[in-house]
């Protein structure tokens, strides 16, 4: 095993400062907000569309991830899952269901399909918690931040990769991403995007991969080769060793990605793998291609790439760099539609576009440098769809109200008077609001509005039978929720988890 070279990240910290404190203006290029739509090979093999067309959810907790994900109908029925706030290791528990199979401390995407985990609002940030990726197929991952994923040491998870596929995992997308450690192997960290045991047909575009020892691999050992189909698109590696990527067998795409600071080597192509690598932009970097620590050749195809301050070490027995003077030793060809940026407005461009919390921008395909807006452009967050009235009676108008302790200037009867401009909040981030009868009463629906301008900030929650202490129903985010009728004198909306203070302006109850 090699040693892992420690990290610079006082260098690059610094190198920025330099940059702010000297006022440097980057120039602002022309962007489209992102179509919403999977491109590279996650595009083939019948296309990558997530959770399209299925409920949408809010969680700020990963238990409110997981509880999503098990309170689908089956393993296949189409979620989104919009995410805000910090998921962390005290907030990610187990959660057992029929259509789901999770585990605490990482996000498990595990022998399930068809859903979508986009961060919104004020961003999304998995600490020290990694993604899982595994048996599962048509996954999209956009807008988060995972950060520090540690593999020794503590906390430990997912192996210490920040998102990790592996065992028959097919058309995965992710997207406007940012993966970052805080070192090497030596720190406790491993890969930052890493797929193997027969992962395909996935893309990986406008993303941060940073300060870590190893970006990422494709087959985890020579004879892992099962595995391929790849694009990487309009991504920044920075601060890096090495991996950027690692292939074993299979095919890569990688366009227009900006490279800076590879310490030890790139794009390792190797055991027969085939690369296709056109309009990157490679600075003050070593060994940006080739094959590297083994015997067995990989290849690639070379266009249009800017190799700027590049190093190159003098071949080996284990070591095949591609310069300094790279020509193409194999051919590849891709079976979707893409357009190219020139390389040399690729770093200023994608340093606009890429990472979380950059509104989605892509490239218009232009690469013209554009004057800067007089405003900054809004982070994007998907707008709240607005619940319905369902029909019938709301049967809360009249009824009883209790919960537990209120905030200063709320009462328990703002949420069933009618009114959405009261409303109650609970004195801290989760706290019960209740709906009594007299007598026994049969609901099925219950819809829970939120203040206006609060809209988000209800994060996970359970609906109970007060009477008897039965879950009816458990979830994350305001809005309607149904449930098997049920005949009950008091009904519990119990919040267990916030983005923010929680606003409940209307607990509304209907038979049906």
């Amino acid at each position: 095993m090699r040693r892992a070279v420690a990290l610079r990240l006082q260098v690059v910290l610094a190198a920025v400062a330099i940059a702010a404190a000297a006022g440097v203006a980057l120039p602002v290029l022309q962007a489209s907000a992102a179509a919403g739509s999977a491109s590279g090979y996650a595009s083939a093999n019948g296309g990558t569309t997530g959770g399209a067309g299925g409920q949408t959810v809010r969680a700020t907790t990963g238990t409110a991830i997981h509880t999503a994900l098990c309170n689908r109908a089956s393993s296949s029925t189409p979620i989104i899952i919009e995410v805000s706030g910090t998921i962390n290791h005290g907030n990610t528990t187990k959660v057992s269901g029929g259509s789901c199979n999770t585990a605490a401390d990482v996000i498990e995407l595990k022998q399930i399909s068809n859903v979508t985990i986009i961060g919104v609002g004020g961003g999304a940030v998995f600490d020290q918690l990694g993604i899982h990726i595994r048996e599962a197929r048509n996954i999209i991952i956009r807008n988060v931040t995972v950060r520090n994923v540690k593999k020794s040491g503590s906390p430990t998870s997912n192996g210490g990769d920040a998102i990790g596929m592996e065992s028959s995992v097919r058309n995965v997308w992710v997207d406007h991403v940012t993966l970052e450690a805080s070192g090497g192997e030596a720190e406790g960290f491993d890969g930052l995007f890493d797929m193997k045991n027969d992962t395909q047909y996935v893309t990986l575009s406008y993303s941060i991969l940073r300060n870590s020892g190893r970006g990422g691999l494709i087959g985890s050992s020579e004879s892992d080769r099962s595995n391929g189909y790849i694009t990487f698109h309009h991504n920044l590696y920075e601060n890096i060793d090495s991996r950027t990527p690692l292939l074993r067998g299979g095919i890569a795409h990688i366009y227009n990605n900006s490279y800076v600071s590879l310490h030890e080597s790139g794009i390792n192509s190797r055991a027969g793998a085939r690369a296709k690598v056109e309009n990157n932009y490679f600075k003050n970097s070593k060994d940006v291609l080739g094959t590297f620590y083994t015997s067995e050749a990989g290849y690639w195809q070379v266009s249009g790439n800017i190799f700027d301050n590049v190093t190159w070490s003098a071949p080996g027995s284990e070591n095949n760099p591609a310069g300094p003077n790279p020509q193409s030793n194999t051919s590849v060809s891709v079976p979707y539609s893409y357009s190219l940026d020139g390389a040399s407005c690729v770093p200023s461009l994608v340093l606009q576009t890429a990472g979380a919390n950059k509104g989605l921008q892509e490239s218009n395909g232009s690469c013209t440098p554009q004057t800067p807006p007089a405003t900054p452009t809004p982070t994007i967050s998907p707008t709240p769809t607005p619940t319905p009235p369902p029909g019938g009676s709301n049967l809360s108008i009249g009824a009883g109200s209790d919960g537990s302790s209120k905030a200063d200037g709320t009462s328990y009867g703002n949420v069933r008077d009618g009114n959405l401009s009261t409303f109650w909040s609970p004195a801290g981030s989760t706290g019960d609001i209740s709906i009594k009868w007299g007598s026994a009463t049969t609901v099925s629906r219950v819809v829970i509005r939120e203040a206006s301008g609060s809209e988000g900030g209800i994060g996970a929650w359970q609906l109970i039978n007060a009477g008897t202490g039965a879950v009816l129903k458990s979830g994350s985010g305001a809005g309607a929720i149904t449930f098997t009728p049920t005949s009950l004198s008091k009904i519990t909306f119990r919040i267990t988890g916030s983005a923010s203070t929680p606003k409940v302006a209307e607990f509304e109850t209907y038979a049906g």
